[in-house]
């Protein structure tokens, strides 16, 4: 539900609108979009046809009072009846490492141990010797066995391999990668992380979540010139999207002085919201106090933390062994004692704190360590989040609602890991997996994003995935655990307003109305009205951020 505030923003709004309509009125609107079919975000407000943007703002809303405002320098777009929105908000993504796999080995399309060597081995022959590190694998479109160094050595004699499993919470590592991190069978696991080994102890090439570290470290940073080239592809490939904004809750520093960079020399075309990691809360905290939070093109003042791994490395934490894996119930990713001491001061020096959160035992410990800090550093609004907020035993799901924290979920990974999560976890512990629905429904914010380059940078997809939960392989042609499908509109809000009010900027985006900015989407499809299965088929049109074009289709 809207309120006065959201709709108003205050006093400061308001006279930035009535200056904006005196603007407009004296000198008119600088573009009107017009013969638009328009979702404003705002709930009962149908039938706007038509909207006026002045600077970086909407100025008028509405068919009548939009013509009445255009003058001869008004820029008229028609939109000759397609679908318009709010841009869309990605609340989840790793943006620097996704923008790099766009030029690296599409290894998700591999379906085969031979396929899968011979895309690493084409990369591999491009650039000799230097280290391929993007592309993601998913064992489970690979028959189901783990890969290991075996598979690619032969491919790569002279060049270090460190790929992601799709997760980001593994990385396969060949030979030459392994020689160079310096790992062998007496290496010992870290504290949080698991190097994976034969039957005769030697490693596999497979480290998960902490032991990633041990590779991590000599794996050689982008130039500056190459990791920003890569987030400009990346913001390119987003607003083809109709994404507007990015959230980017990461758990090191190397996107956040690039995105800083970039904004010194000019807009970024995209918004973005950093995150850096909580273990560097002191950090952050210094640069708020002597420099601020940034600005609407890119904010920062927030942390990330993270309680466990993922399901498909079995290392996401549950209270109950997983089921095809006697005796493992994952790892916990951060000591508890220290997520609670790191949530507590960060939040005490008023920073915005997220956390990972995969099963269902590390959801509840989050919460609680959420309900401890909240009592003890006093009420505020902090909008605590849990990022995934993946698997959850039913009596919690009102706990989010309750202590006013927010769900940032990925519909995308429900018709991915539907594919093989019974096997994981069993039928009983289903009930309450990817529960978006259930979580809306108890008055809970929930907020929509992609988690990429884990699933795609694609608003669209994610749709479609939270409406019809139909798992990649085709087997769940009427849902997987289709009770906990969404409707158009809830994905829609989940997208738009969901992330704006997780962002702490619901009073000036994620709904289109005077005074917010002027962010919109143009698709050549109803997203409200159109079948379901055909929503992947949409093509973005237009993409406007602050008010300026940023991406027309060809």
């Amino acid at each position: 539900m809207i309120d006065r505030r959201t709709m108003l923003g205050g006093a400061a709004s308001l006279m930035l609108l009535s200056r904006l309509r005196a603007q407009a009125a004296e000198t008119g609107l600088d573009a009107a979009l017009v013969n638009g079919s328009f979702w404003t975000g705002v709930p009962g407000q149908d039938g706007v046809r038509a909207i006026g943007i002045s600077g970086d703002r909407i100025a008028a809303i509405g068919d009548a009072q939009v013509r009445s405002m255009i003058t001869r320098r008004t820029r008229v777009i028609d939109l000759d009846g397609a679908f318009a929105m709010p841009a869309l908000t990605d609340g989840h993504t790793h943006f620097l490492k996704g923008s790099h796999t766009l030029t690296q080995p599409d290894l998700l399309a591999a379906h085969s141990r031979a396929d899968f060597a011979a895309r690493i081995g084409a990369a591999a022959r491009k650039r000799p010797g230097k280290w391929i590190t993007g592309g993601a694998w998913d064992e489970q479109r690979m028959g189901g066995d783990l890969p290991t160094h075996d598979w690619i050595d032969a491919v790569t004699p002279d060049t270090p391999v460190a790929v992601p499993r799709t997760d980001l919470h593994s990385y396969l590592l060949n030979a030459v990668a392994m020689k160079l991190a310096g790992i062998t069978r007496d290496t010992p696991d870290p504290d949080g992380g698991v190097i994976v080994r034969d039957a005769d102890g030697e490693p596999t090439g497979i480290v998960k979540d902490n032991a990633k570290t041990l590779v991590e470290r000599v794996i050689p940073p982008l130039s500056d010139a190459d990791a920003e080239a890569a987030v400009r592809r990346g913001i390119d490939h987003g607003l083809s999207k109709g994404l507007g904004h990015i959230h980017n809750p990461e758990i090191n520093w190397d996107c956040y002085p690039v995105l800083r960079r970039l904004r010194e020399k000019g807009e970024t075309d995209i918004r973005f919201y950093a995150f850096v990691p909580i273990t560097g809360w002191e950090k952050m905290a210094g640069i708020v106090a002597e420099e601020g939070r940034g600005d609407d093109w890119l904010r920062w003042g927030a942390v990330k933390a993270l309680a466990d791994g993922s399901l498909g490395s079995r290392t996401a934490l549950f209270y109950d062994d997983y089921s095809d894996a006697s005796g493992q119930r994952g790892v916990r990713v951060t000591p508890l004692g220290d997520l609670h001491e790191m949530v507590r001061q960060a939040d005490a020096h008023g920073l915005h704190v997220a956390t990972h959160a995969i099963g269902d035992r590390a959801n509840d410990d989050v919460l609680d360590v959420y309900a401890a800090v909240a009592k003890a550093n006093g009420p505020k609004d902090r909008r605590f989040r849990v990022e995934h907020a993946q698997h959850l035993r039913p009596e919690s799901i009102k706990r989010f609602a309750e202590q006013g924290v927010i769900a940032s979920v990925q519909p995308y990974h429900a018709i991915d890991d539907g594919r093989w999560a019974v096997k994981r976890i069993g039928e009983k512990r289903l009930e309450g997996t990817y529960a978006f629905r259930s979580l809306i429904e108890s008055g809970a914010h929930v907020a929509f994003g992609s988690d990429w380059p884990v699933a795609p940078l694609d608003p669209l997809t994610g749709i479609y995935a939270g409406i019809t939960r139909r798992t990649i392989d085709g087997k769940n042609p009427d849902g997987w655990l289709p009770d906990q499908k969404v409707t158009a509109e809830q994905a829609l809000t989940a997208y738009t307003r969901g992330n704006a009010y997780s962002g702490f900027i619901e009073d000036r985006s994620g709904i289109l109305a005077p005074g917010y900015y002027a962010d919109i989407a143009v698709f050549d499809g109803d997203l409200l009205t159109i079948d379901p299965l055909k929503i992947p088929e949409v093509k973005t049109l237009h993409t406007f951020v602050g008010g300026k074009q940023r991406y027309t289709a060809a």
